[in-house]
């Protein structure tokens, strides 16, 4: 049997180091078994195809986190819908809360305002906006 020299003992140390930590990196910032936003539907009407949410789902002041779209939907006033990417520019992190009038990125503690804009760093640029639109009573993609 050969034996390995320490230099490939430390080269392959050096791999399976980074390999964890690619693995790692992938799944930070994710929540387990997050589930997709089912569209809920309205008395006589069927939701679109490129529905994300009907208007009901998505409150005043607030908004709705639809991970499996990659878009976060707000509603600054009654009626005012604004669609956002679900991911931080910080570290591509998914967002994963709306609180206090905030949307929370949970890698490093990111947060924006309803409208995208910075609220905390470490992020310095805002989420980018996603075209969305009412039709009936579903906010859709465009």
């Amino acid at each position: 049997m050969e034996e390995l020299s320490r230099r490939q003992v430390i080269a392959a140390s050096g791999a399976v180091v980074a390999v964890g930590a690619v693995a790692g990196c992938s799944v930070y910032g994710k929540k387990k078994d997050e589930p997709s936003v089912t569209v809920a539907t309205s008395a006589g009407q069927s939701a679109p195809a490129n529905a994300v949410a009907s208007k009901s789902q998505v409150p005043v002041g607030s908004g709705l986190i639809v991970g499996d779209k990659g878009v976060v939907v707000t509603q600054l006033t009654e009626g005012e819908f604004k669609g956002l990417s679900s991911t931080c520019t910080h570290a591509g992190c998914t967002v994963a809360e709306i609180s206090d009038n905030l949307i929370h990125c949970p890698c490093h503690g990111s947060a924006f305002n309803l409208d995208g804009t910075v609220a905390k760093g470490p992020a310095a640029k805002p989420l980018p906006a996603k075209n969305v639109s009412v039709s009936g009573d579903f906010v859709v993609l465009d």
